[in-house]
């Protein structure tokens, strides 16, 4: 194979691809139903018209029957008459005539033949789309079927990732909440040591916070000698 064929075996397989793609097979279904309804027309219309030209022979044939019993009737009444010469010309006609019935009858056969072979045609197309419409409306029905399920499908499986990114955000949040808690208590427990000043609760400067060591001092040894005078020691 040429790089010329193989190049447009590519291209053809690709736009197969693409075509598949957006092809809804329910859509090719029914246009390949109507277009078998369309030769089921064209052999019908083909029968019809077999039918009408064998009946136009049909019809012919009568007539030079009936014309071949005139002319049978003119020639035994000419000789009747002594004339010889019409009964020979009336005998000629009648001998042409029935030459063309022999004609005709044969052209009637082939027809027939004709006829019977499309009437046939016609019967078994129509049984084959007949078949071909319920197997199509199966199979379109459970395209169907299995289209709305796959939708289905999709619609809960975005619905289980939109929550499921929910609950990771809900999570999220809970650890920033407890980690800034954390956070909060540890700067309370800095501030409360000293190795942090509460810029928002006023500064205290060394002599203020000894003071306040002596004050704690002084009421933790009050609340020691009233429990030592409450137990008798």
């Amino acid at each position: 194979m040429g790089l010329i064929d193989r190049t447009s075996t590519i291209i053809k397989s690709k736009i197969n691809k693409i075509l598949g793609k957006f092809e809804d097979p329910r859509e090719t279904l029914d246009y390949s139903y109507e277009k078998q309804l369309e030769l089921l027309q064209n052999v019908k219309r083909g029968v019809a018209e077999v039918t009408t030209a064998k009946k136009r022979l049909e019809l012919q044939k009568v007539k030079l029957e009936q014309n071949i019993t005139k002319l049978d009737d003119q020639a035994r009444e000419a000789v009747k008459a002594g004339r010889e010469d019409l009964a020979r010309i009336a005998l000629e006609r009648k001998s042409t005539s029935q030459a063309e019935i022999a004609n005709l009858s044969g052209q009637i056969a082939d027809v027939a033949k004709q006829q019977e072979k499309l009437m046939a045609t016609e019967k078994s197309l129509s049984t084959k789309i007949e078949t071909f419409r319920s197997t199509k409306e199966t199979i379109k029905a459970q395209y169907s079927a299995a289209e709305a399920q796959v939708k289905i499908t999709e619609s809960v499986s975005g619905i289980s990732e939109e929550m499921s990114d929910v609950g990771m955000a809900v999570q999220r949040a809970q650890d920033k909440t407890e980690e800034m808690k954390a956070r909060a208590s540890a700067l309370d427990e800095l501030v409360e040591a000293g190795t942090l000043e509460d810029v928002t609760g006023g500064t205290k400067d060394d002599i203020e916070r000894e003071l306040s060591k002596i004050k704690s001092k002084g009421e933790v040894d009050s609340q020691l000698e009233a429990l030592k005078k409450e137990m008798g020691k």
